[in-house]
């Protein structure tokens, strides 16, 4: 009876850390949320929105301090984010959308990158929440790529040009008919594979830190707490080097599905 309380107060503590909630974990401190409801919907301020929002503020406040003095040849930061700056133009965008398109894309390729990367590494601060670790959160960056995907197709061929190239020409009438669903899945699969890949990944590494340090609890005894700990934090340096490769994942993904919206007779 006791093991299955501490298991359950186990899953409870992992659960607690995972889900969304409307209280802030602050140092000695809990800060409940109000609730706020419009037209009888409820738009409550949740835990997961407040470190979305810290992290658009610490982007804001990075970039605009590190462009605000900058010279001919930047250094320390600036030199640094200039650094990341050019390896997503270069590597990740012209290769795969092409050197005339990929400036329309820029923007977006490099607003998903910092944007998972610092929400990411927020979740491995001490008190603080990972917001890509919400499915919800997940899905809205996953639905904004869709869209980008959708109207760089369409602008580049044209509506009907962009919809008609989804089909490969020259196929019979029945293989045709049957591609089509096919290829209007395909384009819902995409962000849907950027949307739980994301999601899972985040969530997983917390789970085994989580898990880990709950051994401590679960078995009430000193001895597990070394090895606990010690496998704790190798994950959690693993989980740094995971959040640096899924906000590259997720923009390389993005720019690999723009590229082929944009040019469908490759």
């Amino acid at each position: 009876m006791a093991s299955e309380n501490a298991a359950e107060g186990k899953k409870d503590y992992i659960m607690e850390h995972l889900l969304d909630s409307s209280e802030l974990h602050l140092p000695f401190l809990h800060v409940e949320i109000p609730r706020f409801e419009l037209f009888g919907v409820d738009v409550s301020i949740t835990r997961h929105v407040v470190m979305m929002w810290v992290a658009a503020a610490f982007l804001l406040w990075v970039f605009i301090r590190t462009t605000r003095r900058r010279g001919l040849v930047p250094s320390g930061l600036a030199n640094l984010l200039e650094s990341v700056v050019v390896f997503i133009r270069d590597e990740i965008a012209v290769p795969n959308i092409g050197a005339k398109e990929a400036g329309r894309f820029l923007p977006f390729l490099f607003t998903v990158f910092f944007f998972i990367l610092t929400c990411n590494l927020l979740g491995l601060v001490p008190y603080g929440a990972t917001a890509t670790g919400n499915v919800s959160v997940t899905a809205g960056l996953a639905i904004c790529a869709f869209l980008v995907i959708q109207m760089g197709g369409i602008l580049h061929n044209g509506f009907l040009g962009y919809f008609k190239g989804l089909v490969p020409h020259g196929l019979p009438l029945p293989i045709t008919l049957l591609m089509i669903p096919i290829e209007l899945i395909g384009l819902v699969a995409k962000p849907f594979a950027l949307c739980i890949r994301l999601f899972a990944n985040m969530t997983a590494g917390h789970v085994i830190i989580l898990a880990l340090l709950g051994l401590i609890f679960m078995f009430k005894s000193y001895a597990v707490a070394p090895v606990s700990v010690l496998f704790a934090l190798a994950i959690y340096l693993l989980e740094i080097f995971v959040a640096l490769v899924q906000a590259y994942i997720f923009t390389m993904l993005s720019a690999v599905f723009i590229g082929m919206a944009v040019h469908q007779d490759h």
